[in-house]
């Protein structure tokens, strides 16, 4: 197999990995980052053409672009071995990539949804899902569409529908009014998150924006063709070629978990140098907590600092930093998941969709790992991204331990055996 080595490897090429690899790299440590996508920039700085980005991605990208960073883009981090080394499959082949002094995980998050009657059908897709097929040109135009799910992503997504053509006929928020007022009052302590939110609801202020609101099904044979939602009293049913549902986003932290790392929940839990329970691991972004990507970028840069022996340096940065504890405990305060989802699937309702086990299946048992053995459960292709946070919710299960592969791969990958360093095929950046 071959290998790759540096002092310091990142994975996660989003705002936070970026950040970090480049201060790793302007501290004078080598520097190895690596990403599943074909470009750099992650989700929230996913694009076709650079020049559509914000300024501060593009100055971000350009400051990748003349480091002396190492990038490994289309690679997948499947396992984390003894010796400091990831096992990573690049585009089939096996790549070893071990660090010398320190690895970042900027791995970021998952979206989370709640299985409902329909949610499996052609034309029901996650959030954040449609705003990736948005970014890559999917064509929307005279589409009619409706958002139902929760939390701040909603608003870009509509805002970014709306602008390419849709007919985006409800935005749905499964929160209560309440507690999404008492949210927005709480930005004053953040006005660019406040002025943000203000900007996205301008960019579809024909579309209604309902709270208190949750899909409870769709219908079609082929595809989707109607959503039923309600607010609690009455349901109403409108035509719908997309449905984008989701609610929030969980931290991204297999690769944590794997290397043993503390966590809360799904959190990856860090110091004040973003330094994890695990010697010479650290990590920043969304697999921290979902804070948004202005917090993310100073993450990643602390931890860039720390992974490259600045403790200093890092722990001056880390003052700058803005208490968003409360806002990541607001947050989750405010788009909590009410009670009636966990009524949404019938018995016949898919809960993991990649080997096709229905919630009945599921009520007789008492863990995740006992459904697991059992049904097969959170064993498919998604490794349980989808169904364990669902799970969770649904029977108040905890989550199950993490193991190789983190990602569907090739035996040829998983088997390869360890050879002498040489440079794998080169990646650019795009």
């Amino acid at each position: 197999m071959t290998e790759w080595a540096a002092s310091v490897v990142v994975v996660g090429a989003g705002p936070a990995g970026i950040a970090a690899a480049i201060r790793a790299e302007g501290a004078g440590r080598s520097v190895i980052l690596i990403d599943q996508a074909q470009r750099p920039g992650g989700q929230i700085w996913r694009h076709r053409d650079r020049a559509a980005l914000p300024r501060q991605a593009r100055s971000w990208l350009q400051r990748l672009d003349r480091s002396s960073v190492r990038l490994l883009t289309g690679a997948s981090v499947v396992d984390a071995e003894p010796s400091s080394r990831l096992r990573v499959d690049l585009g089939g082949r096996p790549l070893g990539v071990r660090w010398n002094d320190a690895l970042v995980l900027a791995t970021g998050s998952h979206e989370r949804f709640v299985p409902f009657p329909g949610w499996t059908l052609p034309g029901v897709v996650g959030v954040g899902g449609a705003q990736a097929l948005l970014k890559s040109g999917m064509d929307v135009a005279g589409m009619e569409v409706v958002l139902a799910g929760s939390g701040p992503l909603l608003l870009p997504v509509a805002a970014t529908l709306s602008r390419a053509g849709a007919n985006l006929t409800l935005v749905a928020e499964q929160a209560p009014l309440g507690r999404v007022i008492r949210f927005g009052a709480a930005l004053w302590r953040s006005p660019s998150r406040w002025l943000d939110a203000a900007r996205y609801r301008a960019g579809f202020l024909r579309t209604p924006y309902r709270t208190g609101t949750w899909v409870l099904r769709a219908e079609g044979e082929d595809r989707v063709r109607e959503v039923t939602l309600t607010d609690g009293d009455g349901e109403r049913t409108l035509p719908c070629d997309l449905l984008c549902t989701g609610f929030g986003l969980t931290p991204a932290s297999e690769l944590a978990r794997l290397l043993g790392c503390a966590t809360d929940g799904w959190r990856v839990k860090v110091d004040g140098v973003q330094a994890t329970s695990e010697d010479g691991v650290y990590c920043a972004g969304e697999a921290c907590g979902i804070a948004g990507a202005e917090i993310a970028i100073l993450e990643g840069e602390i931890a860039g600092l720390a992974a490259a022996g600045d403790r200093a340096g890092a722990e001056r940065l880390g003052r700058r930093r803005p208490p968003h504890d409360r806002f990541v405990a607001g947050l989750a305060q405010a788009f909590r998941l009410r009670e009636e989802l966990s009524a949404l699937p019938a018995g016949t309702t898919l809960v993991c969709r990649c080997e096709d086990v229905p919630l009945e299946r599921l009520r007789d048992f008492g863990s995740t790992r006992e459904a697991k053995l059992h049904t097969r459960a959170g064993m498919g292709p998604c490794q349980g991204r989808i169904c364990q946070p669902a799970l969770q919710h649904f029977f108040g299960w905890g989550i199950d331990s993490v193991r190789p592969p983190l990602f569907p791969t090739s035996l040829s990958v998983l088997a390869a055996p360890e050879e002498d360093e040489s440079p794998p095929p080169p990646t650019s950046i795009t």
